[in-house]
């Protein structure tokens, strides 16, 4: 099978969009299907193109950059190029070419499966606000002309304004999991990076320092969570400096951070080798994001194959995992107060949300995934 993959941006850009392309991709090429991911080259050092773990990657520049999004004037003609030769085009939304690529596609017969990854929310700003209207209307053209559209979840789906209208063509396919094992080399250099010592109870975060992550919530909840466990600290994995449009979120947190001390560490972005460590010397990681541009948060599976159970927002597609493991808490968003709580409970109890690690990895797995994604295209092909 021929499948054409498009969406804004592509691995090395780290987030959670690329994140799951990237492993959905890789999942497909070793179950022998051609992938190719046309991106765009977002910094000029990539490389126009290149073979990324058997998927082709074609990246084109950038002409114009309105608010999170590129314009790219070479995206139609080559989409028209690589369209006819695929027997499915697989469209990542957000993404502002959507509407375009899927018009493409239906001229020229192929099946459209777009995969929504979440809404989109961007800062106030006129900018912001006519890249905000420009995705909306090519998420409903894309939409509209899509033949089915892949969701995390049924929850997530019928609470979305937007997805609520589709739900006829919904498909729910969870996120893939890909972790490695963590080797005692990995945890030992883990632990020598944290600077992790005997007796600290390890609360783990993952994820970019953006605005709709809720860190400051975790910031506050913190000297509450002290009282009971003065050891306490939390480790933050992901980028943290310089993330695309969030400067000023940064600097708003950064004076907050500060009082935490030597409780609050940024890790940055760790090597795969290192990620299951990271899950594994955590007693309990958190997700208090705030608002549907979150929709699942992959992570939470990543530290419950690890054993380690999560405190998550009671979002739509975000309560899941936790509801379908039973490896954790739910909390009201943007209540700091409660999520406080939830850590304490899971420090005091860890026991009682351990779960079945294994049977999430093997539900999450990316082949797994990826064979669900498989089942999709057939139906459409032809």
């Amino acid at each position: 099978m021929r499948i054409l993959t498009a969406l804004t941006y592509y691995r090395p850009h780290y987030s959670g969009l690329t994140i799951y392309a990237e492993r959905l991709a890789r999942a497909l090429v070793a179950r022998g299907h051609t992938v190719t991911v046309l991106t765009s080259r977002y910094l000029n050092g990539l490389p126009a193109q290149e073979l990324c773990d058997g998927v082709n990657v074609m990246r084109l520049g950038v002409g114009l950059r309105v608010s999170k999004g590129v314009i790219m004037p070479g995206m139609l003609p080559k989409a028209w190029q690589l369209m006819r030769q695929a027997d499915v085009v697989h469209l990542h939304l957000p993404q502002l070419d959507a509407a375009p690529l899927a018009l493409l596609s239906r001229l020229l017969g192929k099946p459209v499966v777009l995969t929504y990854h979440c809404d989109l929310r961007l800062p106030t700003g006129s900018i912001h606000a006519l890249a905000n209207r420009v995705s909306t209307l090519a998420n409903y053209i894309s939409a509209g002309l899509a033949n089915v559209i892949v969701t995390n979840t049924q929850d997530y789906a019928e609470n979305s304004a937007f997805l609520s209208r589709y739900l006829g063509k919904i498909r729910p396919i969870p996120p893939p999991l890909e972790l490695a094992q963590a080797t005692e080399a990995a945890v030992q250099a883990l632990r020598a990076r944290a600077g992790i010592q005997a007796g600290q109870r390890i609360i783990g975060m993952a994820a970019r320092l953006a605005t709709e992550k809720g860190v400051e919530y975790l910031v506050q909840a913190m000297p509450e969570v002290l009282k009971r466990h003065p050891t306490a600290r939390v480790l933050y994995l992901g980028q943290y400096q310089n993330v695309m449009g969030e400067e000023a979120y940064a600097r708003k947190l950064a004076p907050m951070i500060e009082t935490l001390g030597k409780h609050w560490t940024f890790l940055g972005n760790l090597p795969d080798a290192e990620m299951a460590a990271f899950f594994q010397q955590c007693q309990v990681t958190v997700l208090p994001s705030l608002n549907s541009t979150e929709s699942f948060g992959m992570v939470q599976v990543e530290s419950m194959a690890c054993g380690t159970p999560v405190v998550a927002s009671d979002l739509p597609g975000v309560r899941q995992p936790v509801r379908m493991t039973g490896m954790g808490r739910i909390v009201p968003p943007k209540d700091a107060g409660a999520l406080a709580q939830a850590i304490n409970e899971i420090l005091d109890n860890a026991g009682s949300y351990r779960g079945d690690p294994q049977a999430v990895a093997k539900r999450f797995s990316a082949e797994q995934i990826a064979e669900e994604y498989e089942e999709v295209f057939k139906e459409y092909i032809g």
